[in-house]
């Protein structure tokens, strides 16, 4: 089998490293806010170019606390892209704030700028873009229309640590963002975990007070805050990763570029790239409209395979009511025909071969 990513190998690497510093916690027994989190936050936050990075519990947690530091509420609406994972938009539901879907670029399958322009309302309060499987944003447009209109940024980062655009790191380009340690992320835990980063100081203490109950000082509470600290034992672990970050990225973009010149000749469409953003490859997402045939061949030889994402949210049972009329062609047309192969720092150029023998062999069939 030949799994979509390849936990076991890449813990095989840091085993070493991660056991020595869990050990090393579990004897100090400091296990909440602790050093490890500290330090993680401030590598991370020089990794990133940012002046603030708060660990939290998840990155829906993440984008949620953004929101209610930037002051988001309800009866505000939020423009995000329908074509992402839900939690985009719950953190918008969860502050009261509406989101208001719109539809993406079909090269990239990240929200189009001219698309967030012609959504704008006496509403409209921000703009919450999402790196989309790893691929930047046309963040230089969209950060323009946010400052003409006055506008929160709020960066979707779950899918994008690491890729960069005109040399910034995604999430140092608004007013602040959320990054998500899903087990399967570039950088990922061993569990739930999230950040939030952003260059405001105002920002970053409601974050960390809102993490912790409401609370600066402990048993004194100001604000009703919720419990989302990023746990002592992932951020060992995420400390680890962090030092190969540059490492497994890269890797990834060899797989996704090798991928990409083994199928030129497919009547398929791969991943676009630019040389203004670094790719960092999440997923590797492909159209075609053989979809469904290509994901039977490769299940057959027991081949990892996914839809992400086969339902857009507007179309989602949960919002069908609130978005009843929506029509997002972009966005239809690329759920109906996209899908996403293995992709990880350590698959093998052989199994790359072997996964495009499979594809070759049902479109030339």
């Amino acid at each position: 089998m030949i799994p979509m990513v390849n936990l076991k190998a890449q813990y095989a690497e840091i085993k070493n490293e991660v056991e020595r510093g869990l050990a090393e916690t579990i004897e100090k027994c400091a296990f909440i806010l602790g050093p490890n989190v500290q330090a993680f936050e401030k590598e991370t936050a020089e990794y990133l170019g940012v002046k603030h990075a708060i660990g939290v519990a998840s990155g829906t947690d993440a984008l949620h606390l953004a929101l209610i530091a930037e002051g988001i509420g309800a009866g505000d609406e939020v423009i995000t892209t329908a074509f992402t994972f839900i939690a985009t938009a719950e953190a918008i539901k969860y502050v009261g704030a509406t989101p208001v879907f719109v539809d993406i670029d079909p090269r990239t399958f990240n929200i189009s700028p001219e698309a967030i322009e012609k959504a704008i309302t006496s509403k409209t309060r921000a703009v919450m873009p999402v790196h989309l499987f790893g691929q930047p944003a046309e963040m230089t447009e969209i950060v323009q229309i946010c400052e003409q209109y006055s506008l929160k940024l709020i960066e979707d980062c779950c899918q994008s640590f690491g890729a960069s655009i005109n040399g910034k790191q995604t999430g140092a380009l608004g007013h602040a963002a959320g990054f998500s340690f899903f087990p399967s992320k570039n950088l990922g835990a061993f569990g739930d975990g999230g950040l939030v980063v952003t260059n405001s100081d105002e920002t970053a203490a409601k974050i960390r007070q809102l993490r912790n109950h409401g609370s600066d000082v402990r048993y004194y509470h100001d604000v009703i805050g919720y419990n989302s600290r990023l746990d002592e034992m992932q951020a060992v672990i995420l400390r680890a990763k962090l030092k190969r970050i540059d490492q497994y990225n890269q890797a990834r973009r060899h797989v996704a570029h090798l991928y990409s010149e083994l199928m030129a000749d497919l009547p398929l469409i791969s991943p676009y790239e630019d040389d203004l953003g670094e790719h960092v490859y999440h997923q590797y997402t492909l159209l075609c409209d053989r979809r469904d045939a290509i994901l039977k061949a490769l299940q057959d030889k027991q081949i990892g395979c996914a839809i992400y994402y086969p339902v857009p949210l507007h179309q989602q049972n949960v919002f069908k009511e609130e978005c009843a009329g929506l029509s997002l062609p972009v966005t239809e047309s690329v759920s109906a025909n996209c899908f996403s192969l293995p992709i990880c720092p350590f698959l093998e150029d052989d199994k790359v071969r072997e996964i495009v023998g499979v594809i070759r062999g049902v479109l030339t069939a």
